[in-house]
């Protein structure tokens, strides 16, 4: 994860090397410069990325609303910057529902910021990771994109252009400057999709050289971390330490593969079709990807329009007859001297990959008021939980006492976000309440208990189990932190959280 930013563009270009082939259009290189484009550079940016969903015919009154929720959503990259391969900065925001969330984001090698307006801190992401010490991560960077770039070339050379591709010469405007630049205007129907795979297998499965070479690359890249994580024999003399006879074993599996895939291909295509009928619309003629690129003199992309539709088969119960995702985005200042905006980490920091953080803690890291706030507890319902207790087989099991169902202390408080302090020679147990902060004050052997610093009465005290673990009525610590008890007619329990 840590160059990151140098893969931006490539599901782009993967997308793109799948749909055209080798063949130059109109006398310009597509092979070259899709190749290009996987090279990083230093670059500055705007794109835009949005979502229309088509509703079906029937649909509830439940479901529109998370159709038009969703249709409200679009994300906006005001401007991005890219310094290297692994330094790059983010200013934009997601707007949703008349909402606007801006954002901030900076990445170096050691981690990404993430600066949300109503935060009272950044939060940030290390990309540090202690496992792979092992690992010239420097070195694998480079290599594991030299794979990315075998591929797509070899990808290219070996699968047949779509029937709508074309090539020009248009005038544009990128970051207000006029440009003369060349468009490739891409179509491809999902239809057309299944048809371009058999070529291109047969193609690949013929090319003994260019599989060798590719699958050379992939041993260089990924062998290391393989050795670094299961070990090899100190000779080094192993068969799989040989990277020829690797490569080869490697090829033979390939090759056979591809043949078996050839050897029946239309016939499983159609059992595959017949078997699941629905993809007869999800890759028929009404999924249509339609991708114009914009190439400088250098070959350098500068601007392009995207619009992905997918086709969704109708059936009782879906409630969308398609999806279509654009974007568009352009490029500059491409080579040149970027310095990024880095988010300001002075004021500290909000390690969101901890394990340790909770709602309570994400949730009190922001402004109540704010847009974030609001998001996290009313769409994303962090806070929200449903607990199923005493389940068949369940370690814990509820035990019944007096007519009062018990729980282990500690579960509970655990599955509801609570931190526990336990004195051992008073056997005073201090709940600490994720959400709101309320310390619940209880001790073993005793009915009385403090809830927000409220005395309260407990039916049944808590107890010590022959385990050794300490028992709280279930229905008492629940609604202490904020949920409740439900229990059906079969006698199963649940505890909810909304």
């Amino acid at each position: 994860m840590k160059k990151m930013s140098k893969w931006l563009s490539l599901p782009l270009v993967l997308l793109l090397v799948f749909l055209t082939g080798c063949q130059a259009v109109g006398g310009f290189d597509i092979n070259k410069a899709l190749l290009s484009n996987l090279e990083v550079q230093a670059s500055e940016s705007r794109q835009s990325v949005s979502i229309e969903v088509v509703p079906a015919d029937k649909v509830s009154a439940e479901d529109k609303e998370i159709i038009d929720l969703i249709n409200s959503v679009s994300l906006i990259v005001d401007h991005a910057k890219i310094q290297d391969a692994s330094t790059m900065s983010i200013k934009g925001s997601v707007d949703y529902s008349g909402e606007k969330l801006p954002y901030h984001i900076s990445m170096d090698k050691k981690g990404m910021a993430i600066q949300l307006e109503g935060a009272k801190q950044p939060l940030y992401i290390s990309l540090e990771d202690a496992s792979l010490d092992y690992i010239d991560l420097e070195q694998y960077n480079e290599q594991a994109q030299e794979f990315g770039v075998k591929a797509a070339g070899f990808l290219l050379k070996h699968m047949p252009n779509p029937s709508t591709i074309s090539v020009k010469k248009v005038q544009e405007k990128v970051n207000d400057e006029s440009l003369s630049l060349t468009q490739l205007h891409v179509e491809i129907r999902g239809d057309e999709l299944v048809k371009l795979v058999k070529p291109f297998i047969t193609n690949a499965a013929k090319d003994e050289e260019g599989l060798k070479e590719l699958i050379g690359v992939f041993y260089d890249t990924f062998y290391p971390i393989l050795t670094g994580t299961f070990g090899s024999d100190a000779s080094g003399d192993s068969p799989a330490s040989s990277k020829e006879f690797a490569v080869a074993a490697m090829y033979g599996v390939v090759q056979e593969s591809l043949a078996e895939v050839l050897k029946e291909y239309d016939q499983k295509v159609d059992a595959l079709f017949e078997e699941m009928p629905e993809l007869n619309t999800v890759l028929g003629k009404d999924t249509v990807l339609k991708m114009d690129l914009y190439f400088d003199s250098s070959l350098n992309t500068r601007k392009q329009n995207m619009e992905f539709t997918v086709a969704i088969p109708q059936s009782e119960g879906v409630p969308i007859k398609s999806f279509t995702v654009r974007s568009e985005s352009e490029m500059w200042n491409v080579g040149g001297n970027v310095a990024i905006d880095q988010v300001n980490l002075s004021a500290g920091k909000l390690e969101v990959a901890d394990e340790e953080i909770t709602p309570g803690q994400m949730l009190r890291n922001f402004e109540p008021g704010s847009i974030i706030h609001k998001l996290l507890t009313e769409q994303m319902q962090i806070t929200s939980k449903y607990v199923l207790v005493g389940y068949p087989g369940d370690y814990y099991e509820v035990i019944k006492k007096n007519g009062t169902s018990f729980v282990p202390l500690r579960y509970m408080s655990v599955e509801l976000d609570a931190e526990i302090k336990w004195n051992k020679e008073t056997k005073t147990a201090t709940i600490i309440d994720d959400i709101t902060l309320e310390e619940i004050v209880l001790t073993v052997d005793s009915k009385q208990a403090k809830v927000g610093g409220k005395a309260v009465t407990l039916s049944e005290p808590a107890f010590i189990h022959e385990d050794g673990k300490a028992y709280v009525p279930l229905r008492f610590i629940a609604e202490a932190l904020g949920a409740k008890v439900h229990v059906d007619a079969e006698g199963w329990i649940t505890v909810i959280r909304d």
